[in-house]
């Protein structure tokens, strides 16, 4: 349909303006249209549910960005499809007179995995136990014989309360399903069968459907009904019974016959890279050609893109006609809708849907008229909101009108007439709760009614029943206000009621000490990593963009972030360039080169940590938290004499981080190879000191195994107890470690537990370390030395030369272990080439120990119990090594 607004707006005749959006009327038609036509297919004579090679047009889908009115839509198309009276008057009645049974699945609880598709057809089912009153006899066999022997011992009415799937059909489906098993039974004359194993039913109506029995085929008959029974009864299998379960639906009575209307919502969290959950789904919708299928999601559904062939068991536009989007090669326009198009948009764009739809809507001799970057900043700047996109397209006329040909700097802006519609129908209250909120990235009703100021959460709670607030039940804060509707109220100029900078600085304060509130009360029952981040990223950007100048809860919430290790990123939006210039902004800055360490060459946050620190904005209590990490990138850098400094100077500062210090120059005296001095400081750092990891790193490099893995397994109990997730990871990766020399069989499940308590946790050092025990644990194997050679590359662009040294420990091991006298050689000259600065000097001593070589010099080491003992425990290690080799070989 033709832009008409647009069209008159040029004296171009060759101008042309497509108009390109819809409303729920015009979705509403789609749908009876679609539905129309599914019920004439199959009601045709040559229609066949077998026929498992006839194109599918049995789908409609609906795609957009989230919370567009997806899930309204295909609520109210439930609703219209169960009763008259819910159908709204404009939508206008059906035409059709057969019974539909609407089914409604939320996919938003799935998770990619198998059991989700279990809970799929399980609903189906349940819906067709209340609408039809009697059994489905070839899928409930099916079905039972599954069930026992996935689910032993568990019945299924159990599993459905247990489940959330009960319903007041709930009760029905176990009737229906021993119903239908004693049907089968009596039609093979074996009623003794009936309470039996379903393996042994199974196998007696398998061989009466081989032996072409005239009442089991009557029953049970589809042609490929032995075939699935004889599969094994798992997931794939399970997958195929939707096939008869059309089959028994196509053999229903008249009066009982019902076209089922299975509406598929949130369809976009199926997918993974592995399309697992997808996967079965598709066969679901092939295999029962006479159900009707509505799918809401996010993007297209690309099954007819021949591109998926392989991942996806049918594929391309011969097999999904509606669902292709090309015809003959050339990609069809998406307002030049078909009868046979099934893929509709509906509210917010995708990125790409947008730059589709701003090159359509203005063309000019074929030829889109809105410039390419003038359509990405466009884009950018809408969050896909149609009505964005719809005022940009007339701003870009308006701009020509004036002579000047528009640019992408006009497009970086809001528009009056989007907030303008969108205050229309608030309240007085719902327009202060709504400027209150969009100070917010997600939010609560509590959070909402304290940053407005308010008393009462009534206006909160009728503010997000409004359309251009989206919910996500399961979020931390499940509220948050669509983007380009906040852009527009933040940037709000011309309102008669618009906010002042005093009003914003005092809800932003409101805010910020919502938040402190928030994650001050969780503190009192328990730690929370999820709230404590989310916090820290609303607050810290609150503060700093409205330059607050009482951080208050936020210090203490900066020392609980890195306390555990664990490094979620902290990196605001819309971060200033430049050198901080507010304390809020210095104590972001400061938390991001923390975390961005993980990710960033050590030197970088040696610059960015120093750069914050001469700002001369960090508040007493946080200066000690940029010194221990600049002295932490010191010494991962072998910066041994600034590392010491620093952590003396936090350490003589005796603060909070007091004890953190005491343990960095224990572990700087250990990398001297002072040893004593180390072991001494051990009993008075404590748990805040990590004391059992000092320990154990002492312990190890005596090649002391048992007492080192002894320290490492008290020192991952104490962090389990404490709720530290982070330390728990450092503990278990550097008791693999130990294991590795001794024991390489217990290493391997050893390092499997390391790699699962690091997923998640983004410690790049220890995630590195991990590779080195793997180097050990394999050490006399033919390709330690190729691994060790990319090991090198990830270690440099980590910027943490300090693992070097320990992959050439695991080399000395490995060649000693192999008897390479050559390859000992020049591992060794390496090593200390690496220590030349005195850390890790003992590393070369242990090199000469393994292999069994004497010192060229005396060593500046101080073994706890000596150099011959700590040699022969070296020698003993490798000898056991090469005996275990030996046996395996």
């Amino acid at each position: 349909m033709a832009d008409l607004r647009a069209l008159f707006s040029s004296n171009n005749p060759a101008f042309d303006a497509a108009e390109a959006f819809t409303d729920r009327q015009h979705q509403w038609a789609l749908v009876a249209a679609a539905l129309e036509e599914h019920l004439r297919r199959t009601s045709a004579p040559g229609f066949d549910v077998e026929d498992l090679e006839a194109p599918r047009t049995n789908v409609l889908v609906f795609h957009g960005v989230g919370g567009v009115g997806k899930s309204t839509l295909l609520r109210k198309i439930e609703a219209a499809l169960t009763a008259a009276e819910q159908r709204p008057d404009q939508w206008g009645a059906p035409t059709w007179t057969q019974p539909l049974l609407p089914i409604r699945i939320d996919l938003s609880r799935s998770a990619s995995t198998g059991s989700d598709f279990e809970r799929v057809i399980l609903t189906i089912r349940l819906a067709l136990a209340g609408a039809i009153g009697r059994t489905l006899p070839s899928f409930d066999v099916a079905l039972r014989h599954y069930w026992e022997a996935v689910h032993p011992g568990e019945p299924l009415d159990e599993y459905v309360r247990r489940t959330g799937l009960s319903g007041r059909f709930a009760e029905m489906l176990p009737q229906q399903l021993q119903a239908g098993v004693g049907e089968v039974a009596a039609a093979l004359a074996l009623p003794g069968l009936v309470g039996s194993a379903a393996g042994q039913l199974t196998g007696a109506l398998v061989q009466a459907l081989r032996d072409r029995h005239a009442r089991a085929q009557a029953l049970a008959g589809a042609a490929r009904t032995a075939a699935l029974l004889e599969a094994a009864p798992d997931m794939e299998a399970l997958s195929y019974y939707p096939h008869l379960l059309a089959w028994d639906l196509a053999r229903l009575p008249a009066k009982k016959a019902i076209t089922p209307v299975i509406l598929l919502d949130t369809f976009e969290d199926t997918g993974d890279r592995h399309r697992d959950l997808e996967r079965l789904l598709q066969r679901l919708v092939w295999l029962m050609p006479n159900a009707f299928f509505a799918i809401g999601g996010r993007s297209r559904l690309p099954w007819a893109d021949p591109a998926l062939h392989g991942q996806l068991d049918w594929t391309g536009p011969a097999a999904w006609p509606g669902l292709a989007t090309t015809t003959a090669g050339v990609p069809q326009p998406r307002a030049a809708a078909v009868p046979s198009g099934r893929q509709h948009l509906i509210g917010d764009l995708s990125p790409e849907d947008c730059e589709d739809h701003l090159a359509r809507r203005l063309v000019q001799d074929g030829q889109p008229l809105i410039a390419a970057d003038i359509r990405a900043a466009i884009t950018a700047r809408s969050h896909g909101l149609p009505l964005h996109l719809d005022l940009a397209a007339s701003r870009f006329l308006e701009i020509r009108r004036t002579g000047r040909t528009p640019t992408a700097a006009d497009f970086d802006c809001s528009f009056p007439a989007l907030l303008a519609r969108t205050l229309s129908d608030l309240t007085p209250e719902e327009r202060h709760l709504l400027r209150s909120v969009a100070l917010l990235d997600a939010f609560d009703l509590d959070l909402a009614t304290q940053t407005a100021g308010l008393t009462h959460q009534a206006p909160a709670r009728r503010l997000t029943e409004r359309p251009l607030i989206s919910e996500n039940p399961y979020a931390l804060w499940p509220y948050h206000l669509h983007r380009a509707i906040r852009s527009a109220v933040q940037d709000d100029q011309h309102s008669s009621d618009r906010w002042t900078p005093a009003d914003w600085h005092q809800a932003a304060t409101r805010a910020l000490a919502a938040l402190g509130e928030q994650w001050t009360a969780a503190t009192t029952l328990g730690p929370s990593r999820l709230l404590l981040v989310a916090c820290l990223r609303q607050g810290l950007r609150l503060a700093r963009d409205h330059n607050l100048a009482d951080l208050g809860w936020l210090t203490d919430a900066a020392y609980a972030y890195t306390d555990d290790s664990v490094w979620e990123p902290l990196t605001l939006p819309a971060d200033t360039a430049g050198a901080p210039d507010t304390p809020a902004d210095a104590l972001a800055e400061l938390l991001t080169a923390i975390t961005r360490r993980q990710h960033e060459h050590r030197q970088r946050t040696v610059e960015r940590l120093t750069e914050v620190l001469d700002s001369g904005l960090l508040s007493a209590e946080v200066i000690e938290l940029a010194l221990y990490y600049r002295a932490k990138a010191y010494k991962d850098l072998d910066q041994g004499a600034a590392a010491r400094a620093g952590m003396r100077q936090v350490a003589d500062a005796d603060g909070r981080l007091a004890p953190k210090a005491r343990r960095g120059l224990a572990n700087l005296a250990r990398l001297a190879g002072d040893f004593p001095t180390a072991l001494a400081a051990v009993p008075t750092l404590g748990w805040k000191g990590r004391h059992h990891r000092v320990l154990g790193d002492i312990r190890w490099s005596q090649a002391d195994t048992a007492a080192a893995v002894a320290a490492f397994e008290a020192g991952r109990t104490e962090a389990e107890q404490h709720g530290a997730a982070g330390e728990r990871a450092m503990m278990q990766v550097r008791l693999a470690l130990a294991v590795s020399f001794a024991d390489p069989d217990r290493a391997d499940d050893e390092l499997t537990l390391a790699h699962q308590l690091l997923e998640g946790l983004d410690q790049r050092s220890n995630t590195l370390l991990a590779q080195v025990v793997a180097l050990v644990k394999d050490a006399g194997t033919g390709d330690v030395t190729t691994r060790a050679q990319s090991l090198r590359t990830d270690i440099e662009a980590a910027g943490l030369p300090f693992l070097h040294r320990f992959v050439e420990l695991a080399l000395a091991f490995h060649h000693a272990v192999r008897g390479e006298e050559q390859e000992q050689t020049a591992t060794i000259d390496r090593l200390r080439a690496l220590t030349a600065t005195g850390d890790f000097a003992y590393f070369t001593d242990i090199a000469h120990f393994m292999a069994g070589l004497p010192l060229p010099a005396a060593s500046t080491a101080r073994w706890l119990d000596g150099e011959q003992p700590t040699r022969a425990r070296w020698a003993g290690l490798v000898t056991t090594r090469r005996i275990h080799g030996s046996r395996t070989r």
